[in-house]
């Protein structure tokens, strides 16, 4: 059993792309796992529970992640954000996040008679996973997120798209392409699959579902009795009686730190967050040089926009 691991958090800092307050640059290396999230605009429920929200998610994540190779180990869609664990072999995260949320958001604001913004304005969340035993960790708080939030008593019972341990390693799961909105002569396939694989470094895919399974479980537990105390879970019935436009009616307190590590080994997170500020500050250095006209700029390994954009030279990542 893994204990629960500890998010290291950027403060909210210069951007070093210009003189107003935004969030550092995105450090984008080849083969990170990452826990991702993106909430809905005002917290609405946006994303709740139906069979027409369930498909258009689902599909448009297989063809996301086939386009781009992104790896998708877990899911869970919440009626006002998702989670996401994913790793990026070939450092495309950003291209796969873009086109996915995108694409929802055309999809379920066409669907629904909707023109206004459909994600909150700050971008998705990507929190790098250091070892085996914090992607464990991870997946098994993505999956016990509906128990977490006083939703249902079990995650399987959640009526919304969400990945079982048993999912994991298994039979690939298949996407077939809405009617509404998706062009039947467009040049998206009619279905996709897309298998939820197994994050390296574990010895079989039934010890790790094992473990999850077992995770998942204490997750749960814990939060059962904290509902319980509470007064009991929402249920099934009166998540699916909301309306996209509601919002909870409790407010949540919202950091203003912004998680990029999380390492339950105190020796990982920190060589994890030192490799970070490193970037960081190699980062600004390039773009003072680069700004100042200085010839034969090199960013660091890990740069994105600034490579993607506008084809910067980048350091090889090691």
């Amino acid at each position: 059993m893994v204990a629960p691991s500890e998010t290291v958090a950027i403060p909210p800092a210069r951007c070093v792309l210009s003189q107003r307050p935004m969030s550092p640059p995105r450090e984008i290396l080849p083969g990170t796992t990452y826990l991702v999230t993106r909430r809905c605009s005002q917290r609405q429920f946006l994303l709740r529970p139906s069979p027409t929200t369930s498909q258009v998610f689902l599909f448009l994540l297989a063809v996301a992640a086939h386009r781009y190779g992104i790896d998708v180990h877990a899911f869970c869609v919440l009626s006002n954000h998702y989670h996401l664990v994913v790793t990026d072999p070939h450092a495309r995260l950003p291209a796969f996040q873009q086109l996915l949320d995108a694409l929802v958001a055309r999809a379920l604001n066409a669907i629904s008679g909707r023109t206004e913004t459909f994600w909150a304005p700050d971008s998705y969340s990507a929190v790098k996973l250091t070892t085996p035993a914090d992607v464990l960790d991870k997946i098994a708080y993505v999956l016990a997120n509906p128990v977490a939030a006083g939703l249902v008593r079990t995650g399987s019972a959640w009526p919304g798209p969400w990945s079982g341990p048993d999912r994991i390693g298994g039979d690939a799961l298949e996407a077939r392409r809405p009617g509404a909105f998706f062009d039947p002569a467009g040049t998206l396939p009619a279905v996709v699959s897309l298998r939820l694989t197994v994050p390296c470094g574990f010895s079989s895919p039934e010890r790790f579902r094992s473990d999850l399974a077992s995770a998942v479980a204490e997750r749960e537990d814990r939060a059962r009795s904290l509902w319980h105390a509470r007064g009991g879970f929402l249920g099934v019935n009166r998540v699916l009686a909301q309306k996209p436009t509601q919002h909870p009616s409790r407010l949540e307190r919202r950091s203003e730190l912004n998680p990029r590590v999380a390492a339950r080994d105190k020796w990982k997170r920190i060589e994890a967050l030192g490799r970070l500020l490193e970037f960081l500050r190699a980062y600004r250095s390039a773009w003072n040089d680069r700004q100042a006209g200085k010839p034969g700029v090199v960013f660091p390994a890990g740069t994105y926009l600034m490579r993607v954009r506008h084809g910067v030279a980048c350091a090889a990542t090691g």
